[in-house]
């Protein structure tokens, strides 16, 4: 059997910069060793996908085939690797620029490489990048997780990237949002589906240091809200401490 790879989920709200975060940590990595599952991934075909207000809700957690998504993480802890039959659309999807210099992401490859040798890591890193992984109603899932780094940004933001996005490749064809849709449909449920995760419940304030501690989950640093450098340097550094903590050779730092 192999050994059990690392499951590191990373969420936030729409347009937060999650998927461009996986992307450049697969950069950064050795060569076969931190692979990507979308939780975009696991939506109902198109004609499941609830509809609220007359509008097609892709932002809920009804939208989502959580089965197919629980089978696919336990093959992922027992194999360390994706089920055969599985492939992955959302990779069709692209992301805006990241605005990372190239140099800062040689120099974090550099030193992540460095620290992976020395520590003789050998397992493999399974992000699964998704905007519903720990809300309360994705618990059984979002306990799976070896690491949460949690994302995060404004509403102005959100709002601003989401409808610059020219659309999404589905199960069957090609979403466009509407006209309106951040804010009848995006905005509202990530409020609703992660307010608990902040003091008095405001989404753009502080996050309760109590409440992620008690389900683990690592915060982004608000300095790097609306910056990609930052926000990778963040997310590196905590891989980092899991990986220099892990049983290793004498003499590690």
């Amino acid at each position: 059997m192999a050994e059990s790879p690392l499951l590191l989920g990373i969420s936030g709200p729409s347009s937060s910069g999650k998927t461009t975060l996986s992307r450049l940590l697969r950069d950064i990595f050795p060569l076969h060793q931190l692979t990507i599952l979308h939780l975009d991934d696991f939506y109902h075909t198109d004609a499941d996908i609830p509809v609220k207000g007359g509008i097609q809700d892709w932002d809920c957690i009804e939208s989502l085939n959580l089965p197919q998504l629980q089978s696919t993480l336990a093959y992922i802890k027992e194999h360390a690797e994706s089920p055969p039959e599985f492939v992955s659309k959302e990779d069709q999807n692209s992301v805006g620029e990241h605005g990372v210099d190239g140099h800062v992401v040689q120099r974090l490859k550099e030193g992540v490489r460095a620290l992976v040798e020395e520590r003789r890591w050998r397992k493999k890193i399974v992000i699964v990048d998704g905007f519903l992984l720990f809300s309360e109603g994705m618990k059984d899932i979002r306990e799976a997780f070896d690491v949460r780094l949690f994302l995060r940004t404004s509403y102005k933001t959100a709002k601003g990237r989401r409808e610059a996005r020219s659309g999404y490749v589905t199960l069957e064809g090609f979403w466009e949002d509407p006209p309106g849709y951040v804010d009848k449909i995006v905005w509202p449920n990530y409020v609703e589906d992660h307010k608990f995760l902040f003091e008095k419940g405001d989404v753009e304030g502080k996050l309760d240091e109590d409440v992620c501690r008690a389900i683990g989950l690592v915060g982004m640093p608000k300095e790097a809200e609306e910056n990609m450098t930052k926000c990778l340097e963040w997310a590196v550094a905590v891989l980092e401490d899991v990986i220099g903590k892990s049983p290793g050779k004498a003499g590690s730092r």
